[in-house]
């Protein structure tokens, strides 16, 4: 009798779910829920009432995540009409850091009527930046310290990470930090709702809560250097108890049997992240091929053999990726968002015209004209940090820049540009990793951009000079995490022991690949080596014009000098 496991993967604006058959990774099924409130990032979605919220900030609603349950599963069983019992096992990949505090029993702080119109009280999205003078804090009380393991993060720690945005309820809400019995990942949270029991995974504790295999946290004296109040963060709202991935969380509740229309006591994996739960389904087990997970963002994922410090990398985990590698993430905040921003807010109302004349996507259009420019031709040259920057310089108070323009520049040119900015912002996260010892001879792309853009897939092979292949799936966090799922079941089950053994099966790559064309490598080596010039000028250092414009702005706005 063939055997399915189903991942659910929550995403920025959606949560989808994907059953797969075990036996060969086949997906049977998929279904996708838009969340009702989509990302929050202008005020809270409470009726009648106007509760704003500050620049850089970035919220949602915990009970999206549960409506996601409630609509992708039991959708997929109808449209496959395979039997619940046949389902053996779930497993979750999460955007992340994305977190929230919650009461001991699990209810999110938000859904009290007391704290609804508390913006700290909702959940902070991965791309949530406001924590930026925590982050700040963070690092320089590292320094001050000595604490080793912040050359396990490149040398800072992020605003997006866990610490960061807790220092920021801390400072700014201290009665909502008071009022949270427990603080975590949205990742923990949803498997904690599937199984009724909390677990804290190895993955986003590593990744985003400085939490090491070897060292555990970071000692209660940091923390309280840190801050006072934060001594004991991590036994009072936290836990010390952290499983790795490819665990069994636990059994489906009667209650989430409910919603999803699976049997009570399916096996559940411990959470993961989406970018991390690709790798194995993107077929990469080993050492030596850098896993790129391309849509609104870039995760970059490569597994080691040995430890090494990169400067600016978001971290790396001892298996944190698979079991037996160091896992080392880089990261690129914008990319799929550039594009929609470009598309948003600059393309001519002609080429809107002539695409729904032609019935086809506006970036379907501009892909096509883009594509008639030989590289180089439209004299034009772009930073990629329309979202900051997070590998390797780390910092989101960074923004964009368009250079070479004139009255003669059109909408394909600029929105050529823009792709190539991200495919010279992958460049410097490749050779980075190389020269300090972590070797990338190839890359895997996954995600929604490597299925809607061949010419962007092109340009990354002729700016980094490596080939690239693509996954098969369409789906590939969603597929990792159905892969973690029936190993959670177990091979006694119908599934696996090893996510070695779910990958040799399961994941699959496409015949097609990208390779680089060589006379197209030559001029961007010329173009490359100006944008590191622009890299280095505006965000190392030399010239804060970005940050001086940010900071003017948010005075303008808030009314404080």
């Amino acid at each position: 009798m063939t055997k399915y496991a189903i991942g659910v993967d929550f995403g920025t604006e959606s949560g989808r779910a994907v059953l797969v058959d075990v036996t060969d990774g086949r997906e049977v099924a998929t279904a996708v829920y838009p969340y009702s409130h989509g990302v929050i990032d202008e005020k809270l979605p409470i009726p009648g009432e106007e509760i704003r919220l500050e620049p850089d900030w970035a919220l949602q609603e915990p009970q999206d995540y549960i409506r996601t349950f409630q609509n992708t599963i039991p959708e997929v069983l109808k449209e496959s009409q395979v039997k619940p019992e046949d389902v053996i096992g779930i497993g979750i990949d999460f955007t992340a850091c994305t977190m929230l505090p919650v009461k001991r029993d699990g209810t999110p702080l938000c859904d009290l009527p007391e704290f609804r119109r508390q913006p700290h009280a909702w959940v902070k999205l991965w791309k949530h930046h406001a924590a930026q003078p925590e982050a700040d804090k963070i690092n320089e009380t590292a320094r001050r310290m000595g604490q080793k393991w912040l050359d396990r993060y490149g040398g800072k720690i992020s605003s997006e990470w866990f610490f960061s945005k807790v220092l920021q309820i801390l400072d700014e809400a201290p009665e909502i930090y008071a009022a949270a019995d427990r603080l975590l990942e949205a990742a923990d949270w949803v498997v904690w709702q599937l199984t009724g029991v909390e677990t804290r995974n190895s993955c986003t504790a590593g990744y985003k809560a400085i939490w090491s295999k070897r060292e555990g946290f970071p000692d209660k004296s940091y923390f309280k250097a840190l801050d006072p109040r934060l001594e004991n963060v991590v036994d009072q709202k936290m836990s010390r108890d952290i499983r790795p991935i490819g665990d069994r969380a636990g059994g489906l509740t009667e209650l989430a049997a409910q919603w999803t229309g699976l049997k009570a006591g399916t096996a559940v994996a411990i959470a993961n992240v989406d970018a991390h739960v690709a790798v194995p389904a993107s077929t990469v087990t080993g050492p030596g091929r850098m896993v790129m997970i391309m849509g609104t963002s870039i995760c970059h994922m490569v597994l080691g053999d040995e430890e090494h410090v990169v400067p600016g990398m978001c971290g790396y985990v001892e298996d944190g990726i698979i079991p037996g590698f160091f896992g080392y993430e880089a990261g690129q905040s914008c990319v799929g968002d550039h594009f929609a921003w470009f598309v948003e807010n600059c393309v001519p109302a002609a080429y809107e015209g002539e695409a729904r004349k032609r019935k086809i996507d506006i970036h379907q259009l501009l892909e096509e004209k883009t594509a008639r420019l030989k590289p180089g031709e439209s004299g034009l040259l772009a930073l990629d940090w329309w979202n900051g920057n997070r590998s390797v310089l780390v910092d989101v108070d960074l923004t964009g820049l368009l250079l070479g323009a004139t009255l003669a520049t059109n909408a394909e040119e600029i929105y050529r540009a823009l792709i190539e900015a991200t495919a010279y912002g992958t460049r410097v996260i490749v050779d980075t990793f190389q020269q300090n010892g972590v070797p990338i001879r190839e890359l895997v792309a996954c995600g929604g951009l490597p299925e809607k853009n061949k010419l962007l897939m092109q340009i990354y092979a002729d700016v980094t000079g490596r080939e690239i292949k693509v996954t098969a799936s369409k789906q590939t966090p969603a597929l990792g995490s159905a892969m973690f799922g029936a190993v959670a079941a177990g091979k006694a089950a119908g599934g696996y022991d090893s996510i070695y053994d779910a990958a040799q099966t399961m994941a699959h790559l496409k015949a097609e690949t990208f390779k680089p064309i060589h006379e197209n490598q030559k001029v961007y080596e010329k173009l490359f080596a100006e944008y590191l010039r622009l890299h280095d000028y505006f965000g190392r250092g030399e010239n804060n014009v970005m940050k001086t414009l940010k900071k003017i702005k948010a005075e303008v706005l808030t009314g404080k000098d």
